[in-house]
């Protein structure tokens, strides 16, 4: 469906704007159902995302600032989706014994355990999206947002 059919617009769109809406809409689409896999298990994506990051560590723990900067949205509460993520004994959180003022933070075998059960589901969700692009149009579509991200 056209983008000017869902928001039912009854003018015409400039490009640029209608590529904007449809990059919006398209996000609020893979959100909404990321979401549903996710509802289950007491997760937000943010918090999914703290997890993400913290398994790719291999074993080492993160701290605050490493883990905001590696965050897909960079306006997150980090400190907030810890005491959460803490709350479910999915990680830990430590003072740094070289710096005090870092808190370090570790995903516990709980936390390691909630995403192995949840990968299937979201390699699941991410070719629900995939199936409907050739792989050249996915590797088309990486390069297009990349570019359309960069601000100069």
């Amino acid at each position: 469906m056209r983008i000017e059919e869902v928001i039912k617009s009854t003018v015409a769109l400039e490009d640029a704007k209608k590529v904007i809406l449809n990059i919006m809409f398209t996000q609020n689409v893979i959100s909404d159902k990321f979401n549903e896999i996710l509802k289950p298990y007491d997760l937000s994506s943010e918090q999914y995302n703290v997890l993400r990051i913290l398994r790719g560590q291999k074993g080492n723990p993160a701290n605050m600032c490493v883990i905001q900067e590696r965050m897909i949205a960079k306006n997150s509460n980090t400190t907030r989706l810890i005491d959460k993520l803490l709350l479910k004994d999915f990680v830990t959180r430590e003072v740094c014994p070289d710096n005090r003022r870092k808190i370090e933070v570790l995903i516990t075998e709980k936390g390691l355990a909630i995403l192995t059960e949840l990968d299937p589901k979201v390699s699941e969700h991410e070719q629900l999206f995939a199936a409907n692009l050739s792989k050249t149009e996915l590797e088309q579509l990486n390069v297009l947002l990349e570019k359309y991200r960069k601000i100069n």
